[in-house]
């Protein structure tokens, strides 16, 4: 009979008889009904030699614990934990996992072949010949687990330079698609989701975009979002459990968006009578204040300047100005919304005024962008500083870039200052900061000081 002994034993689970050595091992109990080799393996090992039946012994001994680990994980129903194990066994080997319905259809006559060879020398029955081969059937996920599964492993370095409100809104937009879709459709396994589900989803937006009588209640980029975001979420799952041979269900369905709706601008005259009086803004917050008044010179986006860190207010150089980018800080991060709103922006008129009192910014509101929107457009349609109920304070980024369009400023300019994508080839720096505050200079308002 075979040794019952602990792991340190060096000679566990060998046996010697005439001469010669083989490897001899109990089945454990909790698996017993699903190994057929139960009770007892008995395998000879045809070496007299210790030191080769103990090389042997280690290599049947670890294909063993393997291959009851993954029954047990099977039997458990606890695919995802198996899966995981065989995609790091594939990784080790220099493969990626994909289930065996895959392979075929996504890699060559060579990977292929690299996979037999690592099959080949894998111990039978062991996790690296499963990972090889992609006998490991993955997960049938439903939609909200594999959401869970795609926030927290297959999209995690996305949300490494965001802040906690950003990563707020990233996630609250996919679980919308997500919620809205169980709703509609129900919670079914990804891999169970047909074109006729996908369909069922469309008109689901259908209906509130281009209803048959009355009007919309949302727009194209609404459903166009939510569809989108149902569309990544397949495919990355799939690609994530090695199970990318399935149609995405989701693919070619869109809406035409005839055009997003903008907010109109302020009228010079009406920031000029309204806002800059004095004491129109003197019962806001003096942070809310000063956001405010910095926004009618900079034509900033509200989130720009409530998360300005003091070292990206310059008031010392020859031009003052503030410098609109990304946070790197991993303690505190924070992405901007485009590669090019990475930008300096010369300070002017009121805005020069509001930094030199906000050195550090404005404290309050970072990272709290929302709750400064609602504070302004609060403030701002109680106190009747909006001329209709199309506007809001973002209207003043929109005032500010029709000033500059009045006022001749070179479109290259006009689309740096307000962080706008350009797709000219980049030449040079877009000129000096002392040539920027000279071009804005020339539409810079009139105002008290004692506003500020």
């Amino acid at each position: 009979m075979a040794r019952r002994v602990s792991k340190r034993d060096p000679d566990r689970y060998l046996l010697k008889r005439g001469g010669f050595y083989s490897y001899s091992r109990r089945v454990p109990g909790e698996v017993a009904k699903l190994d057929s080799r139960a009770p007892m393996i008995r395998k000879a090992l045809s070496t007299d030699d210790l030191a080769q039946a103990r090389a042997q012994r280690d290599l049947l001994e670890k294909a063993d614990d393997e291959f009851w680990a993954k029954l047990i994980l099977a039997e458990s129903g606890d695919h995802t934990a198996l899966l995981k194990q065989a995609q790091a066994a594939a990784s080790a080997l220099g493969l990626t996992y994909r289930h065996a319905s895959a392979i075929l259809g996504a890699e060559t006559g060579d990977a292929i072949l690299t996979r037999m060879r690592a099959f080949s020398v894998a111990p039978v029955a062991s996790l690296e010949a499963s990972a090889a081969m992609g006998t490991i059937q993955p997960p049938a996920a439903t939609v909200s687990k594999a959401l869970k599964v795609y926030f927290e492993e297959i999209a995690a370095d996305e949300v490494l330079t965001k802040s906690a409100n950003q990563r707020r809104h990233w996630e609250a937009v996919k679980r919308r698609a997500a919620d809205s879709f169980i709703a509609e459709v129900g919670d079914k396994p990804l891999d169970e989701i047909t074109r006729d589900d996908a369909r069922r989803f469309y008109d689901f937006w259908r209906r509130r975009i281009a209803p048959t009588a009355g009007r919309p209640s949302h727009s194209a980029n609404s459903g166009n979002r939510d569809i989108g975001n149902l569309r990544v979420l397949f495919s990355s799952y799939m690609k994530h459990v090695g199970h990318n041979d399935l149609k995405n269900p989701f693919e070619g369905l869109s809406f035409r968006d005839r055009g997003k709706r903008t907010r109109p601008p302020f009228k010079v005259e009406w920031i000029k009578s309204k806002i800059l009086t004095p004491g129109a803004l003197a019962n806001l917050n003096d942070e809310a204040r000063g956001i405010l008044l910095a926004l009618i010179e900079t034509g900033c986006r509200p989130s720009e300047l409530c998360n300005l860190t003091p070292d990206r207010i310059v008031l010392d150089d020859r031009v003052p100005h503030i410098d609109i980018r990304a946070v790197a800080d991993p303690e505190s991060p924070r992405e901007i919304k485009t590669k090019s709103s990475t930008r300096r922006i010369p300070l002017v008129g009121v805005a020069l005024e509001v930094f030199k009192k906000h050195k550090i910014g404005f404290p309050r509101y970072k990272d709290k962008e929302d709750s400064l929107s609602a504070a302004l457009n609060k403030f701002m349609r109680e106190n009747e500083l909006l001329p209709s109920k199309d506007h809001t304070v973002y209207s003043l980024r929109h005032a500010f870039e029709d000033r500059m369009k009045v006022a001749g400023l070179d479109t290259e300019l006009r689309m740096i200052i307000m962080g706008h994508a350009s797709d000219r080839p980049s030449y040079g720096e877009g000129g000096s900061l002392q040539w920027r505050r000279d071009e804005l200079l020339k539409i810079v308002l009139p105002f008290e000081p004692a506003i500020v």
